[in-house]
């Protein structure tokens, strides 16, 4: 299992009137959760479009509202793959508040497509080489 954490602070322009994280704004946050943690595996999105032509478009988003995410807090974006992708990956997404409380969970389901072809393929050779130590048994 890989987990990771980031931290966010909620800015003004991504709240609503009650100076509550809005809504549609989470999975710009799972956003950054997942791109950090591509990241600090020694990738990037960026190189794995551009050098590797591998696009990874969302299948499907599920979020869970548990407490509002106030305007100026920093929250802690913890993501974690629980399983070696093969055809999809899977990002599992906790939000947590200053004080440590869940704010916010879900999932984030992708799939890896040939940029040149547009059709669906499995998980890159030199992605699965960076995740397989997470998941080797002791």
């Amino acid at each position: 299992m890989l987990t990771h954490e980031c931290t966010k602070r909620v800015r003004y322009g991504e709240t609503d009137q009650m100076g509550y994280l809005y809504y549609g704004n989470y999975a710009q946050y799972y956003e950054i959760g997942r791109a950090e943690m591509i990241r600090s595996l020694g990738l990037s999105y960026r190189a794995m479009e551009e050098e590797h032509g591998v696009l990874m478009p969302v299948m499907s988003l599920q979020c869970r509202y548990v407490r509002p995410a106030l305007y100026d807090e920093l929250i802690t974006i913890r993501s974690t793959l629980r399983h070696l992708p093969q055809k999809t990956i899977t990002f599992h997404m906790e939000l947590f508040n200053e004080k440590g409380k869940l704010v916010n969970g879900g999932s984030v389901k992708l799939c890896f497509v040939d940029a040149k072809t547009n059709k669906s393929i499995d998980t890159p050779p030199y992605l699965l080489e960076k995740l397989k130590p997470y998941f080797e048994e002791d």
